[in-house]
Parts: C-alpha cells; structure tokens; sequence
C-alpha cells in the first residue's frame, strides 16, 4: 500500500492533474509524429505510378498540413502552460498563507516602530512644551 503524501489533492484537483499530463503528453506526440511524417515526405522518391507534380503537390498539402497540426499542438501546450500557471496560482493555499502572514510580521514591525517614534515625539514635545512654559511664566515680558 502507498503512503499517503502529506498534501493530498481531492479527487477533482488529483483529475484535473491527470488531465494536464494527459494533454501534455497527447500534444508532444502529435508534435512529434507530424514532424517525423514531414521528414518522411522530404526525402526523394523513384518513380511511381503518380506523376512527379502530382506527388509533389500531394507531398505539399500532407506537409502543410502536418506542420498546421504541430502549431495547433504548441498553441495547446502554451495554453495548457497557463492553466497550470493559473491552478498553481490559484490553488496554492500554503504560499498564499505564507504570503499573508509574512506581510502582517511586515505591518506589526511597521506599526511598532511608528507607535515608538510617535511616543518618542510626544515625549520630546512634551519636554519642550514644559520648557517653553516655564521660560513663559518667569518671563517679565509677561
């Protein structure tokens, strides 16, 4: 029996990963096979029952053809690239409570040294606030 992994996906999640590497693995032999039937089309014939223009043009619309089904496969894996981008991003709770709690360490260290400075401030005017009182009440210029 397999040990159970410490973050298990439920069943939709551990689908959807399957699905990826499915789609994965259908587009790059499609990319694959295409391209290796397009090498296949380039090398030189002997003659045979079709006629040269003939076999030429066929030759031509099969390459074409294969290579529209290879874009087609690398349009697929540049989509299924950013679906994993967008599911990673969007179901991975840990980082995102990682991320969380690193900015509110941020925010608290920011807030204790702002209440500092303020009661440093506030120290300080008070000091200068008593000395401005006193030099006021001994004035004779009152």
């Amino acid at each position: 029996m397999a040990q159970p992994t410490p973050r298990t996906l439920p069943q939709n999640k551990d689908a959807l990963l399957k699905s990826y590497k499915k789609h994965l693995t259908d587009d790059i032999q499609s990319m694959l096979s295409n391209f290796t039937e397009i090498m296949k089309l380039a090398r030189v014939e002997e003659e045979t029952q079709i006629s040269r223009p003939t076999q030429c043009e066929q030759n031509q619309y099969e390459m074409q053809v294969r290579a529209a089904n290879i874009v087609r496969a690398g349009e697929s894996l540049m989509k299924l690239t950013s679906d994993i981008k967008q599911f990673l991003i969007l179901n991975d709770f840990p980082s995102v409570n990682e991320s969380i709690s690193q900015s509110c360490q941020l925010y608290k260290r920011m807030q204790t040294e702002v209440d500092n400075n303020l009661m440093l401030l506030r120290d300080e005017m008070s000091s200068d606030l008593y000395e401005l009182e006193e030099e006021y009440y001994s004035s004779l210029y009152k």
